[in-house]
């Protein structure tokens, strides 16, 4: 019998994000306490662009948008938000989407699976994603419960299981 696997990765869908920026634009043009401050927030290159007038008027759009990015189930880790800078007369915040796991992050999963994991299950990294076999299904399915267990600094997602 052929090994079971399946990849651990950590990608998000930038159509999810951008739905989720489209909806904290609406609200924000929308809500009655945003009006007048000058707050947007947009795509800016590879980056999130959020600015308003204040700095706690820029965190508050930083957690409209995260509250509309767990509505579409992104995870926050994904999600990398410096801190408010001043520019000019308003402030402005950019934002990160992060994707892809580290070779320090990888190594690190690969060795909780290898101390904590059941026995006979494999780990190896294969770029920026991490492969795990075993003869096993069960263990496969128990090394996704013990990672899911871990609170990982990184977002993760488990897919082509075979």
């Amino acid at each position: 019998m052929a090994d079971s696997s399946f990849d651990i990765v950590s990608k998000v869908e930038r159509q999810e994000v951008d739905n989720a920026l489209n909806q904290a634009a609406k609200e924000i043009s929308q809500r009655y306490d945003f009006k007048g401050v000058g707050a947007s927030i947009e795509w800016s290159g590879e980056k999130i662009e959020m600015r308003a007038n204040a700095e706690e008027r820029v965190m508050a759009v930083l957690d409209i948008f995260q509250s509309k990015l767990i509505k579409r189930g992104i995870s926050l880790k994904a999600l990398d938000a410096g801190e408010p800078q001043p520019s000019g007369k308003e402030y402005k915040l950019f934002a990160t989407i992060v994707e892809g796991i580290s070779q320090e992050n990888a190594k690190k999963v690969a060795k909780i699976i290898r101390d904590e994991g059941p026995k006979g299950v494999k780990a190896q990294v294969q770029g920026d994603e991490l492969r795990v076999s075993s003869k096993s299904r069960d263990d496969l399915q128990a090394v996704q419960a013990l990672l899911k267990g871990k609170d990982l600094d990184f977002a993760l997602q488990y897919v082509n299981y075979r």
